[in-house]
């Protein structure tokens, strides 16, 4: 027998069980009617008109549920997807209302530490501590994190290189005859980078005026800026680190201790000529795992012909070692670190670590500086990213035949060492220094670099070097096209 729904709604109203009725009634329509006739002071007005279309929805969904159990299934995960995502975002929202600590030196836009923004909300939950071992994210020591370990930690290396807006850092050690040499670097530098430079150059005194006076003829205040530094050494052994090797070279292992407001630099020697962008070997930055500190490539890809492998009386890296002359540091982990040593258990900073290893090693080593990062780096292996030998191409990968396979798509970075530049030795090194050198702003690069370069390169075809002139010239031709490429596009 069915009910009138007249009939229903007056039943309802005079029982006690309105709420249960309500449960009950079969469609939306009788719903709103029995709502509508509710009298005063019952349990249906209590629930308000405002309230009756959440509750027909509910028992529809209910009896949804209770037919179709996958139904049922999709409904639970995404209801507990919602709660899990609210609670996600409200447990990092909370981490302003504790108590912050010092943050680190502002960088470059790319810290040790991730990306500046991500450090600047990071930094007051997490505490300083050494990446000089490896440790899980989620087995992170207690008190370095705050109650977000594991999403703080995730963040921690493995931050992207920002691109367009970043301040490129380049650092050079000038002392002696070395002043044209430098500018010609800096020039290829300058030339070809998209990003703002930076230049920090540490000359001797009696160098700063020349430089002074050729940079600010340099009217390019949207590209770079430049400071000079004096050479500085700790007043300890500061003569005997002077002379390690040749004249200043040296400096460059305190840059981290004396440019403690940078986070990232590329060093570079005098003698180095950059055959495409800077930019490029930057973006190795986003390349470094948590460990890695450092980007060098290796001193010799033929151990056959190699030095460390065949003369060296100390530690070096790898099978044969390291050349610094194009080295590429995440400074702010380098100050970071404790580094493992053979002098003694306990693992030693960056600036604690440089003098034992000289007191050690300074009868057994030839190189300077460069045996020492070396010693350091076989002891650390963890912390080297190694780039391939054309972002550090040196005479030794082609005087005694080709053994820079990588370079066979065209040189990247070229070496001019032993003072290939400025003899008859190596005539293809010389070419291409003498080329940039003579190069003058604002000149046609095709008609000013590009076309003198290959014909003294045809006079080079006598030496090993000459005979693969190619090599000099093939990455430098597409860097030039896609530098007037990009010109014509912003125009």
């Amino acid at each position: 027998m069915h009910l009138q729904e007249p009939d229903s709604c007056a039943h309802a109203f005079h029982t006690g069980t309105e709420h249960k009725t309500l449960a009950r009634l079969a469609t939306p329509r009788l719903a709103v009617r029995c709502s509508a006739s509710a009298p005063e002071g019952s349990a249906w007005e209590a629930v308000g008109p405002g309230w009756l279309p959440v509750s027909v929805a509910l028992r529809y969904l209910l009896r949804v549920m209770r037919w179709r159990p996958a139904v049922r299934l999709v409904l639970l995960c995404l209801i507990c997807g919602f709660c899990s995502l609210l609670y996600g975002f409200s447990q990092r929202g909370s981490g302003g209302s504790e108590s912050p600590v010092p943050t680190q030196p502002r960088g470059v836009g790319r810290t040790g530490l991730g990306d500046e923004r991500l450090q600047q909300r990071y930094a007051p939950r997490c505490q300083d501590f050494s990446v000089s071992f490896w440790n899980p994210y989620w087995m992170l020591p207690a008190g370095i994190c705050g109650k977000d370990c594991f999403w703080e930690a995730s963040f921690r290396y493995k931050v992207p290189v920002k691109h367009g807006t970043e301040t490129m850092h380049l650092a050079v050690v000038a002392c002696g005859d070395r002043l044209e040499e430098t500018i010609t670097m800096l020039k290829s530098a300058l030339l070809f980078s998209t990003k703002f430079l930076q230049f920090h150059i540490f000359a001797e005194d009696q160098l700063h005026y020349e430089f002074k006076a050729t940079l600010n003829r340099w009217a390019f205040p949207e590209k770079f800026k430049y400071i000079l530094y004096p050479i500085t050494f700790p007043s300890e052994n500061a003569a005997e680190w002077k002379k390690l090797f040749k004249p200043c070279a040296s400096q460059r292992l305190f840059l981290p201790l004396i440019l403690t407001e940078v986070d990232s630099l590329l060093y570079v020697d005098t003698d180095i000529l950059f055959l495409r962008p800077l930019d490029d070997i930057w973006s190795f930055l986003g390349g470094f795992n948590s460990t890695q500190i450092a980007a060098m490539a290796p001193e010799h890809e033929e151990p056959r012909i190699g030095w460390y492998n065949r003369f060296a009386r100390h530690p070096y890296y790898g099978k044969t070692g390291i050349n610094s002359g194009v080295m590429l540091m995440n400074m702010t982990r380098i100050r970071k670190k404790h580094f493992k040593n053979d002098m003694t258990a306990v693992r030693l900073h960056w600036g604690d670590l440089l003098l034992p290893l000289l007191k050690k090693y300074k009868l057994n080593i030839t190189w300077g500086d460069q045996d020492l990062l070396n010693i350091m780096f076989s002891h650390n292996p963890e912390s080297l990213f190694v780039f391939p030998c054309q972002w550090n191409y040196r005479p030794d990968h082609c005087i005694y035949g080709s053994n820079c396979h990588e370079a066979e798509g065209g040189i990247f970075i070229l070496h001019g060492n032993r003072g290939v530049y400025h003899d008859r030795k190596q005539p293809a090194f010389r070419a291409v220094y003498d080329a940039f050198r003579n190069y003058r702003f604002g000149d046609d690069l095709f008609h000013s670099l590009l076309y003198p370069l290959e014909l003294e390169l045809q006079k080079t075809v006598h030496t090993y070097c000459g005979r693969i002139n190619e090599l000099f010239t093939k990455q430098l031709t597409k860097t030039v096209e896609d530098l007037y490429r990009r010109q014509s596009n912003i125009r």
